[in-house]
């Protein structure tokens, strides 16, 4: 009896672990932003997973799961060679997401998303890539904001046309052109050349200013000189005529011939040596006559 019961006992705790084990085998929980694809016996399951807790679910299901975020693929030193025959190596980057209902298929067809990125979008997008390269005449276009905007352009509509269903391009990001080393070379020099016309330019247009100040200043001295040799004429003139005027009034003026033959009377008489003879005594104005006994004028 105590045999029976011990047996028992062990088939119902047997029982139950098995019932706890398959109970959390019928419980699967997806991460958020991720799908779940189950395999069974090696054949995918058509119906996927979203993100959640899922039960009841097949116990013996194997689960893989694709994060259908959104991601960025970085894709650097990628070779392009343009129409003029030279090669730049471009770095790039592809915004990303793997589509949901898409999971299933991939799994059958590609595998996980790691085998997307690698057999859908980086070869497709190297080689695009390489391609897009022709539609350009010059590698320096390339630095050019239009050359690139349509490039990027371009690239994400046709790598989206390449992924179908897999996964949805939302945006190509050219990061960073390093061209050709000689061509590099020849670009640093014609912006040295360039910079040093415009410091000449800048230098020429100093000089022609400062010329400009300078005739500027020598036309504005000589009409300030001219000014007054006017000015001093005019006032030469005004004083010229002043004296005219005054000398011809004078003239007619007895009082006035009186007052210079008494001024030079004045002076002559300062003078010990100076002989003076008047004409006529009697006269009211007698004129001086000097040293005329020297010159015998009188014996005459």
């Amino acid at each position: 009896m105590k045999t029976k019961q011990i047996v028992l006992l062990c088939g119902a705790g047997v029982l139950a672990l098995a019932l706890i084990i398959g109970g959390c085998s019928a419980v699967k929980t997806v991460p958020a932003g991720h799908v779940g694809v189950a395999t069974l016996f090696g054949n995918v399951v058509e119906t996927s997973y979203p993100d959640g807790l899922h039960f009841p679910v097949n116990p013996f299901y194997d689960w893989s799961e694709y994060d259908v975020r959104e991601k960025s693929l970085s894709v650097i030193k990628v070779p392009m060679p343009t129409e003029d025959q030279q090669t730049s190596f471009i770095d790039i980057s592809v915004q990303y997401r793997i589509n949901a209902d898409a999971c299933t298929d991939a799994k059958s067809n590609i595998g996980l998303v790691d085998s997307i990125v690698n057999v859908k979008i980086e070869p497709n997008i190297r080689s695009l890539l390489r391609s897009e390269g022709k539609a350009v005449s010059k590698c320096e276009e390339l630095f050019n904001d239009s050359v690139q905007q349509v490039m990027q352009a371009n690239l994400a509509t046709k790598l989206q046309a390449k992924l179908g269903s897999y996964a949805t391009v939302t945006a190509v990001l050219i990061r960073n052109i390093e061209l050709p080393k000689h061509i590099l070379d020849a670009i640093r020099k014609k912006k040295v050349r360039e910079q040093q016309a415009e410091e000449q330019k800048a230098e020429l247009a100093r000089f022609k200013t400062e010329q400009e100040q300078k005739v500027a200043e020598a036309a504005a001295e000589r009409a300030a000189a001219e000014e007054q040799a006017t000015k001093q004429r005019t006032l030469a003139d005004a004083e010229a005529y002043e004296i005219e005027k005054i000398n011809l009034a004078l003239a007619n003026s007895p009082a006035y011939i009186q007052l210079r033959a008494l001024e030079t009377l004045g002076r002559m008489a300062e003078d010990p040596a100076t002989k003076i003879y008047f004409l006529n005594g009697d006269s009211p104005s007698p004129l001086p006559l000097m040293h005329l006994g020297e010159t015998g004028a009188i014996t005459k």
